[in-house]
């Protein structure tokens, strides 16, 4: 019996990716906006979302024909790296955040490795 390969997602400084059923997807990297308020995501180069303000945050991942539990924790964790950045919480606390953010939307299956600081 082969042993399954486990969901992860993978978080460095810069962007990051998600592996689900053996297939690697990304990378997902963001960059602050020119005013410093706003933040972009991008999908291989191509922006895909926009954090404007706590009450504006826009994405599609639609056009790249992901499957959709990517798509979903591909948002969990674009708005776990905004909400970690602006309330500069440590590195670790920011994993057991997302940890327990995975586990809140059934994504528990993925194991999350971090060399973001």
């Amino acid at each position: 019996m082969q042993s399954a390969t486990p969901n992860e997602i993978f978080l460095r400084a810069d962007d990051f990716w998600i592996v689900f059923r053996q297939r690697f997807y990304g990378p997902f990297d963001y960059q602050w906006s020119v005013d410093l308020y706003g933040m972009e995501f991008r999908f291989q180069g191509q922006k895909f979302g926009e954090f404007c303000s706590d009450d504006e945050f826009f994405a599609d991942l639609s056009p790249y024909q992901l499957p959709p539990e990517v798509c979903s924790v591909v948002m969990l964790v674009a708005a776990h790296i905004v909400q970690g950045v602006r309330s500069a919480s440590s590195p670790d606390d920011r994993l057991r955040s997302l940890e327990s953010l995975l586990t809140l939307h059934q994504h528990e299956t993925f194991r999350v490795h971090s060399d973001a600081a």
